[in-house]
Parts: structure tokens; C-alpha cells; sequence
């Protein structure tokens, strides 16, 4: 070997090396990048919760003007800031019951038509099929509340009349509920796309290989190997159902009492509790929204929990 080609080799090896340090160095502020947007999104919900915490707590101290007894506030069936009544329990209710109901309409939709996008539908359709989906998710909350003022108001008031009951204008519980079923379809639907686009092709080969229908293997197998992701959509569309406000306060109505059942009785739900009071900048009224806060928070860590639980439980087959 000649003394040039040695010293193109080492030239090549030189070149190497200082290659792979330039990727080091860049892997590593790449992982510094994504390590400081991890930290800076951990940091800024920590500070969102420990903000409501402080200010929902104290209106429970005595050192506060105007305390409120935290056993009422968490037991109370009343709420009624004009005469500085606030329990909380009823709202908690009516919130589980409506989300609940919301879920359970819109959950099995919402499945069926993920399933009817991805593996049924023909490639066109499919592709417009997921065009309205992503629509519906984009159309904002105040529009959702409009067109439920409007219209599943009305349809609420005719059934309603159908039974002999008498509803404020439509506004009530299944008004709240329909709403929320739509608002949330598109979500569940969108999260349960992705998953059953994530199962492998050969899953399904296999089962069709073994005899089964193609109805058979998109329920039992292509739905079985989703059910993470689906689960994971309908903890984002509960979690949209919690928290949604400004469209569900324009059907609730907002009662001062409760828990109730009837579907056609006015109701109030903890993020329109909160909303009512931001016309307030001080006082009692204004910081009792941050103690709902609190509460709603819990709500949705439970309900998560929950899911989680019941998702954990099915794909053990327990």
C-alpha cells in the first residue's frame, strides 16, 4: 500500500469521526430540546393545579372574609350564590351522569364508524368520511352551543311533549346530553382511526387464513387489538365532556338544585358552575369557581383511572 492511499485512508477515517462527533453533538441537543418541552409542559401543569389549589382552598380557611364550610360545600345539594349557599355534591352528580350518558351514545358511534372508515369503506369514501370528522373536531365550541339551542333544543321539547312533560324551551339534562355526544364523536372517532390503522396487516391475514369472516375478524380481532387506542379516545372525549362550558351552558340551564334523573329537568355541571361566576373579579362568588376547579380536576383523574382500570381488566380477559 502506497503512502498516498494510506493517507487517504486516515484522511477517510479523520472525516469519519469527526462525522459521527457531529452527530453526537447533535443528538444530544436534540435530546436536551425535547427534555426542556417535556419539563417546560410538566412545569406548566404543575402550576395550573398548584394556582387552583391555593385559590380554591382558601375560601375554606378562617382566615379568609367570608369562609365557607368545606363539608357543606362538598356534601351540599343547593347552590345559590345570592344567598351564599354553594354546594357542590348534585353538580358532581349531574356532571357523571350527563358525561356518562354523553359516553355511552357516542362511544359505540364513534367505534363503528372508525371501523367503517378504515377497513369497510372504499378508499374514497373513506378519505371523505375522515374529511367530516376532522370538521366536526375543528367547528368550535360556541358554534356546537348555537346549533343545540336551536335545534336539539326543539327535538328535545317534542319528544318531551310526546311523554307529557314540560321542559324550560328544551333546556335540561338530554338537551346537555345529545350536545355532548356530538362534541365528543369526533374525537373518539379520530383516536380510534389511528388505532385500527396501527393493527398489522397480518392479524387480520392470520384470522382470514383460519376461516373467519371478514365480519368476524374486523370485531374480533382487528377491534380487540385497538382497544388501547380506542379506550384512549374516549378518555380524551369523557375528558372534552368534563370540560366543556360554554356550549353546554347555553342547554343545561343551570339548576340550583339537585342530583336529578328525569332527562327533561334542568341541570348544572361543574364547568358551567365556573363559568357563571367570571363576570365576578373578587369575593366569595369569584373564588368558590376555583374550589369547583378542584373538584372537576379530581373528577376527571378518577373517571381516567377508571377507564384505565377497565381497559387493563378487558385485555387481561378477566
Amino acid at each position: 500500500m502506497t503512502s498516498e492511499q494510506q493517507n487517504s485512508k486516515a484522511l477517510i477515517r479523520e472525516r469519519s469521526k469527526k462525522r459521527r462527533s457531529l452527530y453526537k453533538s447533535v443528538d444530544k441537543a436534540m435530546q436536551f430540546v425535547f427534555r426542556f418541552c417535556g419539563l417546560l409542559a410538566a412545569l406548566m401543569i404543575i402550576l395550573i393545579v398548584f394556582f387552583v389549589t391555593v385559590r380554591g382552598i382558601q375560601v375554606f380557611l378562617p382566615s379568609y372574609d367570608d369562609p365557607v364550610s368545606l363539608r357543606e360545600f362538598l356534601t351540599g345539594m343547593r347552590w345559590r350564590t345570592d344567598q351564599g349557599i354553594y354546594g357542590v355534591f348534585f353538580i358532581v352528580i349531574n356532571t357523571l351522569v350527563t358525561a356518562f350518558f354523553a359516553g355511552l351514545i357516542a362511544f359505540p358511534l364513534s367505534t363503528l364508524s372508525a371501523l367503517m372508515i378504515v377497513k369497510i369503506a372504499p378508499k374514497r369514501l373513506s378519505n371523505i368520511l375522515t374529511t367530516v370528522v376532522e370538521l366536526l373536531a375543528a367547528i368550535p365550541s360556541v358554534v356546537y352551543g348555537v346549533f343545540a339551542s336551536g335545534v336539539i333544543t326543539a327535538i328535545v321539547k317534542r319528544i318531551a311533549n310526546l311523554f307529557n312533560y314540560t321542559t324550560f324551551g328544551g333546556n335540561s339534562m338530554l338537551a346537555a346530553i345529545l350536545l355532548l355526544a356530538i362534541m365528543i364523536y369526533p374525537t373518539i372517532t379520530s383516536m380510534a382511526v389511528v388505532a385500527i390503522r396501527a393493527v398489522p396487516e397480518s392479524h387480520e391475514l392470520g384470522s382470514l387464513a383460519l376461516g373467519a369472516s371478514r365480519t368476524q375478524t374486523n370485531f374480533k380481532v382487528v377491534l380487540s387489538s385497538a382497544k388501547s387506542g380506542i379506550f384512549a379516545g374516549l378518555i380524551l372525549g369523557l375528558g372534552r365532556a368534563f370540560g366543556e362550558a360554554t356550549a353546554v351552558s347555553m342547554v343545561a340551564g343551570n339548576a340550583f338544585t339537585g342530583p336529578t334523573l328525569n332527562p327533561f329537568n334542568l341541570v348544572r355541571t361543574l364547568t358551567t358552575t365556573m363559568l357563571q361566576g367570571l363576570h365576578e373579579t373578587v369575593g366569595t362568588d369569584y373564588d368558590i369557581r376555583f374550589s369547583v376547579g378542584i373538584v372537576l380536576m379530581l373528577v376527571i383523574l378518577f373517571n381516567n383511572l377508571a377507564i384505565n382500570a377497565l381497559r387493563r381488566k378487558i385485555e387481561s380477559g378477566d
